[in-house]
């Protein structure tokens, strides 16, 4: 077996996924960071699963630009942690599908709080982006991973929307 022809082909995926997120970019993206730089509160970062893991390493990163914000698992959410939110604090929910079920169960309190949020997903019409103040597309033709099971292609292109914000 090949693995340095698998390897670049993988390279060549995901450099093709980015190259077609960042053809997405539109007016969302300079409203998003428009929202968080404004914003009397902090951002809280969520999503559920790899996306998670991805809404990390964003906080992370913001970290380091001094932007105020921190991660919220949305498992974690009604178990006490949605006392964290306050009504000024904008919300950047992250969900390649955006249907994510545990991240869509939030959005009502989200609303109800007067919470803005930003929604990072792969679907304009889904769940999440419909409900959602700005949208930041992700949309990927396909996954690295051959059997287009495992994340892999659309959790670069969120970790570099999420550089992207920083």
């Amino acid at each position: 077996m090949d693995y340095l022809k698998i390897a670049n082909e993988v390279f060549s995926n995901e450099i093709n996924g980015i190259k077609q997120v960042q053809t997405q970019l539109g007016p969302d993206f300079n409203q998003a960071v428009d929202l968080i730089l404004n914003s009397k509160g902090r951002l809280v970062v969520t999503g559920m699963g790899k996306s998670g893991l991805v809404g990390k390493k964003i906080v992370a990163t913001l970290a380091s630009t001094g932007t105020r914000s921190f991660f919220m698992h949305p498992g974690e959410a009604y178990h006490g942690d949605l006392g964290m939110i306050h009504e000024h604090d904008v919300v950047l929910a992250i969900s390649n599908s955006g249907e994510s079920e545990e991240v869509v169960k939030l959005l009502s309190f989200f609303k109800d709080n007067g919470n803005k949020i930003i929604a990072m997903a792969g679907r304009a019409q889904s769940t999440l982006v419909k409900h959602s103040d700005l949208h930041l597309d992700i949309k990927i033709e396909k996954e690295a991973c051959p059997l287009e099971l495992a994340p892999t292609t659309s959790t670069t292109v969120t970790m570099i929307m999420g550089d992207a914000l920083a």
